[in-house]
């Protein structure tokens, strides 16, 4: 079952994008991380992963 679209406190390397992705669909983190990679060598995964960052909430504890 998926969860909210949240930013993790915890298991993120840079903001959590990747991770609250992959949390909220139920895939990999790996994958969501390689999306992003893939999509940063073409020039569009840098762009959206500040517009996500700034967009998707911190996880609150």
């Amino acid at each position: 079952m998926a969860t909210r679209l949240v930013r993790p406190g915890s298991g993120k390397l840079i903001a959590g994008v990747c991770a609250a992705l992959a949390d909220r669909f139920g895939v990999s983190r790996g994958l969501v991380r390689l999306v992003f990679v893939a999509f940063g060598l073409v020039g569009a995964g840098e762009l959206a992963y500040i517009i996500l960052w700034i967009i998707i909430p911190k996880e609150r504890r």
